[in-house]
């Protein structure tokens, strides 16, 4: 059993499984599959050689909590719009409003809110939470259980270890005055964090510097350093040979 919109269009070689739900002015590229118990709601555009794998929901709308302080009520958002060969993950759920780039993969159960960008050729690991207005480069890699707060921004070829959390509240929910300094973390070009770090509200990690397992964070991090502990604090510059720049991968 599958329902697909008359006001859907679809490209050659679709391929889907059963219990599938596709809404009106929903535009499907070619090649693409798409699994069992997957929703498409309307306006969504996949690109050409797509998968969607089993109980994923493409295209949810944003609902708003009475006291939720970043969620925006009654916006009218653009579609969700996947790149090509974008593999999305069993459970994940995708929001209205986010586009992810060429390449992207997604693990399962995945989430990415609304107002979310996401470079070509990066990895979003299994679980992982994406909050809304987020920005995240390309050939990044965000692994298991990372949460990445709202209002973040993580530049090209960064790498984010299992469980790191991301803040954006300094007065943890407090009074009205805290939202006047909403802010989540800035991650450079390069930068790496370790397993189970946590990152406060407004840091800025600096291009290829190294945040050690463990960490808190709560001041600026230079480019091209290591810090470490809690509170982190410099332990050494960063090797020449663990450099973005001196990586095979690299392409500016």
């Amino acid at each position: 059993m599958f329902v697909i919109s008359e006001r859907a269009t679809i490209g050659a070689n679709f391929k889907h499984g059963h219990f599938v739900v596709i809404e009106d002015d929903v535009i499907i590229g070619n090649n693409v599959e798409v699994g069992h118990n997957v929703i498409i709601r309307r306006g969504v555009r996949i690109g050409d050689n797509c998968k969607i794998l089993d109980g994923t929901i493409l295209g949810k709308r944003p609902q708003k909590a009475s006291l939720s302080a970043t969620t925006e009520g009654a916006v009218h958002y653009p579609p969700l719009v996947l790149g090509k060969a974008v593999t999305v993950g069993a459970s994940c759920v995708i929001y209205v409003g986010a586009e992810i780039g060429d390449m992207v993969f997604l693990g399962d159960k995945a989430t990415v809110r609304e107002d979310v960008k996401i470079g070509e050729y990066t990895i979003i690991g299994r679980g992982v939470a994406v909050e809304n207005k987020v920005a995240i480069g390309r050939k990044c890699k965000i692994e298991t259980g990372a949460y990445i707060t709202a209002m973040s921004t993580i530049e090209d070829y960064c790498f984010i270890a299992p469980e790191v959390t991301f803040t954006n509240d300094n007065f943890l929910g407090r009074t009205e005055e805290r939202k006047k300094y909403f802010g989540g973390p800035i991650v450079r070009k390069g930068a790496r964090i370790g397993a189970n770090a946590t990152i406060l509200p407004g840091v800025e990690i600096g291009a290829d510097a190294v945040v050690a397992a463990g960490s808190v964070v709560t001041r600026d991090v230079r480019p091209r350093v290591i810090v470490a502990g809690v509170p982190a604090k410099y332990l050494r510059d960063v090797p020449a040979e663990q450099l973005i720049e001196n990586q095979i991968f690299y392409d500016g």
